[in-house]
């Protein structure tokens, strides 16, 4: 089944009952949804969301969707990943058109393999669709790019977070620090003293650049501008709080000609990542 053209040209395809849709809902503003995205809120029966989902993309669904709280945010009250892969298995076995709705990509640090491993194994077909991560837009809108000829020909993306809450014990930090001209670390903050003594220790420049970057690409967007040596300490003077990204590297130096949100109207920049809560 697709749905219809309205004004786009051509034909979306919905979630069809008993199916589940993988899905990545973007960093935060609604203007990064993809058009697949927005036809599986528009078609979905049930959207089981996360915390980081805004509520502007929500009021996108069908006023009778059912809407399930899953959270998953750092700190806060949330499903455990098996309940979560429970859920999707129990809605899509009633027959329901079932939207898994996540913050970024779902295979982006996003644990959407893993839920996928549980649908393989329940037998539920599911699609993937894919949504822009955090790790490109959030510094594209603080006007730092990821890659940059004259800088550097590869960036590393790197978990500050492991699933017991620690630093991963699987990153060679020192090889990080050696090989990689430019570094994007995801849900970085809680260890950020460590994860920077490691990288220095591992024969980083203590005075490399390093752009914070909290609640990027929402109307809340804060970046301040740092050296590697000095993040830790410079997030808290600045109150820097998940979620927020760390780059590091040359290219945070670009912000100062390339940051075109600076001029942007605020009317331009309106949403918020606030999940609506709802009992699950």
């Amino acid at each position: 089944m697709t749905t219809p053209r309205d004004d786009i040209g051509f034909d979306l395809p919905q979630i069809e009952p008993g199916w589940v849709w993988l899905t990545g809902a973007g960093p935060g503003d609604p203007g990064l949804l993809t058009l697949l995205a927005l036809a599986g809120l528009k078609s979905a029966d049930v959207i089981i969301y996360d915390a980081l989902v805004s509520e502007t993309i929500l009021n996108a669904a069908r006023p009778d969707v059912e809407l399930i709280y899953a959270g998953k945010r750092g700190g806060k009250p949330s499903l455990k990943q098996p309940d979560i892969s429970a859920k999707l298995v129990e809605q899509a076995k009633l027959g329901k058109k079932v939207l898994r709705l996540k913050g970024g990509d779902p295979f982006v640090f996003g644990r959407g393999g893993e839920e996928a491993l549980a649908l393989v194994e329940a037998n539920i077909p599911f699609r993937l669709v894919p949504g822009v991560t955090a790790g490109i837009a959030g510094p594209a809108y603080a006007g730092i790019p990821v890659t940059h000829r004259d800088a550097n020909h590869a960036v590393t993306f790197v978990t500050g977070h492991s699933a017991a809450g620690d630093v991963p014990d699987s990153v060679d930090w020192h090889a990080i620090a050696k090989t990689a001209p430019v570094i994007v670390l995801y849900m970085a903050m809680r260890h950020l003293g460590l994860i920077t003594e490691r990288l220095i220790a591992g024969g980083r420049d203590p005075q490399e650049p390093v752009a914070l970057i909290a609640q990027a690409t929402t109307a809340d967007q804060k970046v301040v501008t740092t050296t590697l040596q000095g993040c830790s300490q410079s997030a808290l003077v600045h109150e820097i709080k998940p979620p927020a990204l760390v780059v590091i590297g040359k290219t945070v130096n670009l912000r100062d000609q390339l940051d075109w949100l600076r001029d942007l109207p605020d009317a331009t920049r309106d949403t918020k990542p606030v999940g609506r809560q709802h009992p699950v």
